[in-house]
């Protein structure tokens, strides 16, 4: 491949990332995760009562996920007949609508501000990104749960989005976001989503798997990769199969400690504890933290890159 074609097939996932990393998601914009939002709302106060409900789940799970990914790649399909042009702008957008890096960041960040303006403060905007109850977490808690967050959804957000855009193009990173909004939804294990949710969450862990461990290898290297066996330690000990490895690169490398017992939607879960160091975070904790994001992201592109180039 040429360095020009290289260039011209890579322009709008630079572009796109680029976008993101400029404007985040725009309050003002229509989102397209809002619209897959009200898909599975519409889906499950309709579906989820009665006999059958794993069944019923399951269909409006791989329904959903199969329709975004065809629409997509039907759409692409129209734009690519007016130019090249047309389909690389297409392209683009798909990539900084599905990209949540800079949010995500800008989120953690307002939430370490907050807190250390009052504690109540802290609780209110955690709770924008967390699912569990924030209502009587410490000021521990809240910044854990926050650097928790964008650690694993570095993976969701980012990492994840990339590799499937690297294997099924933009319709298979749609596709992806449906799947991860449903998980998001409805894949919990409380009464009313355990049994309705579980294809969903299994769809979430099959598309997390490989994105998660690339997210922690890119999280170490170069900087910290004598942390890799800390990794392969603790990533499995969360009650996810995906979300402990992120989390654990994170522990790893500001030496501290997540998980823990949290109430979610009123119940108890006795996550277990990532890491051992059990010290307070700091500011500069979370400085760090995005510091490591945004090198993970920067190495995920390169990695893209040097494949395209091969392949």
């Amino acid at each position: 491949m040429t360095p020009e074609s290289l260039l011209f097939n890579l322009s709008p996932l630079l572009a796109g990332w680029l976008l993101d990393l400029l404007l985040g998601d725009p309050a003002w914009l229509p989102h397209p995760v809002v619209g897959f939002g009200k898909m599975i709302a519409w889906g499950e106060h309709r579906l989820n009562r009665g006999r059958h409900r794993r069944m019923k789940g399951g269909l409006l799970a791989v329904g959903l996920i199969l329709l975004v990914f065809f629409a997509a790649f039907f759409v692409r399909g129209l734009i690519s007949h007016l130019s090249p042009v047309a389909t690389l702008l297409f392209d683009t957008i798909v990539v900084f609508y599905c990209l949540a890096g800079t949010t995500l960041i800008r989120e953690v960040r307002a939430v370490f501000l907050a807190v250390d303006r009052s504690l109540s403060e802290g609780r209110r905007q955690v709770a924008r990104i967390v699912g569990r109850d924030t209502s009587a977490l410490s000021a521990q808690e809240v910044r854990t749960a926050a650097l928790e967050t964008l650690a694993e959804n570095l993976s969701d957000g980012v990492i994840a989005p990339l590799f499937w855009f690297a294997l099924l193009g933009t319709p298979g990173m749609l596709a992806y976001k449906m799947v991860n909004t449903l998980d998001s939804m409805i894949g919990y294990r409380t009464e009313r989503y355990r049994r309705f949710g579980t294809v969903a969450a299994r769809l979430d862990d099959v598309a997390n798997y490989v994105p998660a461990r690339l997210t922690a290898l890119l999280m170490l290297l170069p900087l910290h990769p004598t942390l890799l066996k800390f990794v392969v330690k603790h990533g499995p000990r969360h009650a996810s199969p995906n979300s402990g490895y992120p989390e654990a690169a994170l522990a790893g490398i500001l030496d501290c400690r997540f998980g823990g017992p949290h109430y979610y939607f009123g119940e108890l879960v006795d996550k277990p504890y990532i890491g051992e160091h059990d010290r307070p975070l700091t500011t500069a904790d979370m400085k760090t933290a995005i510091r490591v994001n945004r090198m993970a992201e920067v190495f995920m592109l390169l990695l893209l890159a040097g494949l395209r180039s091969i392949l």
